[in-house]
């Protein structure tokens, strides 16, 4: 036997790692690994992950601030009018009672207003005096009302989106110091695929080339055309100049196809050959289970990884539900992605010894989760009408009415998960 098939002989006769097991490993390490900060614009920093707490650099509002159109009154009325106060302007104080400047929406409350008086709810008197009675309730928002002055707002590993970037602005900030998103690539293996037109004479159609990259993105990868790869000869030689040229530029290749040991599977030695080492290899659970992750490290200190996913397209979308994604929010400095629970409206059974991931669709407004048809693991109609999978543990099946966890499909890309 050569030392080849001696290892790979030995690769296979390792157990899979626990599906929960194999999760957890992976964040472990991408949160181990997770990228630098660096700073960005506001307008550049949608869809990265804060680096650090978002705090205000003043109080919230940093100044009191009238909350309607009306007047800012003195004492006792009527009123004598003595000017106007817009936004943008830091008005002289009130000095004498009887005295009210009209006030708008969002302007400085001048110092020594004892009440507003909204507008509509104004008179003005025979001499041009304002008269009125102001309602009990304060008509103006007080100095860090909403937030103080260091105070953390969000913590650090939030995704940044608008409504961060909204926040951010109200504080005072410019630029965020984030995480970058990772740079990913995708090599395509298979001899037998086509890139285009209808699968025929033994051929199918690459249906992971096009989609790969999309759930990269939706996961908060930069992944540009040029880093599609494929289809990769079926040669190690072959392999490992594709994989070495990927991990260039890359913080994360994804393979398609080669995961187990047949005679065109050169993902093995391809690692071996490169130095990687397994941080899983194969995973219990169905579909999806030759899948992996390696890790290879330079000399300087870089880390950079390789998920290998099964060919089949449904599986390769286990493997990255699986894998990738809770390596990507530990390289993001993300929490590790907690699951919701869902409630089964139907039986959904169980795989032995193995988790099963189950296709299924959602009824928010109930809560429930349907399982689809046509969920073959190199099937994709089911997964096109699909929100999640129900997760269902080893040594057990689903009954209607059992609370599950589910793991959903991100929708767009940075999506929170709801």
């Amino acid at each position: 036997m050569s030392t080849e098939t001696a290892a790979a002989a030995e690769v296979v006769a390792l157990p899979p790692a626990g599906w929960e097991e194999a999760r957890s490993r992976v964040y472990a390490v991408g949160l181990a690994a997770a990228l630098p900060a660096v700073s960005r614009p506001l307008a550049d920093a949608d869809g990265h992950t804060l680096a650090e707490p978002l705090t205000p650099r003043t109080d919230l509002p940093a100044f009191p601030t009238s909350s309607v159109d009306g007047w800012a009154v003195r004492g006792d009325g009527p009123w004598q009018v003595v000017g106007r106060v817009l936004a943008g302007h830091t008005p002289p104080p009130l000095e004498a009672d009887g005295s009210t400047v009209e006030i708008a929406t969002g302007a400085m409350v001048p110092e020594g207003t004892t009440a507003i008086l909204r507008i509509e709810e104004s008179t003005r008197t025979a001499d041009g005096r304002v008269a009125g009675t102001p309602r009990p309730a304060p008509e103006w928002r007080e100095p860090g009302e909403e937030a103080y002055a260091g105070e953390e707002l969000l913590p650090a590993g939030t995704p940044v989106d608008p409504a961060v970037l909204g926040l951010a602005a109200s504080c005072g900030h410019d630029t965020l110091r984030v995480r970058r998103r990772p740079r990913a690539a995708l090599l395509v293996f298979g001899d037998e695929l086509l890139t285009s037109g209808p699968p025929g004479a033994g051929r199918v159609r690459d249906a992971l080339g096009p989609s790969v990259p999309a759930w990269l993105r939706r996961y908060g990868c930069q992944v540009r055309p040029a880093d599609v790869v494929g289809p990769v000869a079926d040669t190690l030689p072959a392999h490992v100049a594709a994989l070495r040229a990927a991990l260039a530029d890359a913080d994360l290749v994804c393979t398609t196809g080669g995961t187990m040991h047949g005679p065109v599977d050169h993902l093995h030695p391809t690692l071996e050959a490169l130095g990687a080492d397994y941080v899983v290899n194969t995973v219990a659970v169905r579909p999806g289970f030759p899948m992996l992750l390696a890790r290879l490290v330079d000399d300087d200190g870089r880390v950079r990884f390789v998920a290998g996913l099964p060919g089949n397209p449904q599986s390769a979308v286990v493997a990255l539900v699986s894998l990738v994604a809770p390596l990507l929010a530990g390289l993001q400095g993300r929490p590790m992605p907690v699951l919701p629970q869902v409630t089964l409206a139907e039986p959904v059974a169980g795989r032995g010894d193995y988790t099963h991931l189950a296709l299924v669709r959602l009824d928010r407004v109930a809560g429930t989760a349907h399982p689809v048809r046509h969920v073959g693991s190199a099937m994709l109609r089911g997964l096109s009408g699909a929100d999640g999978f129900a997760v269902i543990r080893p040594g057990t099946s689903g009954a209607a009415g059992d609370r599950v966890p589910v793991v959903p499909l991100p929708l767009t890309p940075g999506e929170r998960s709801w």
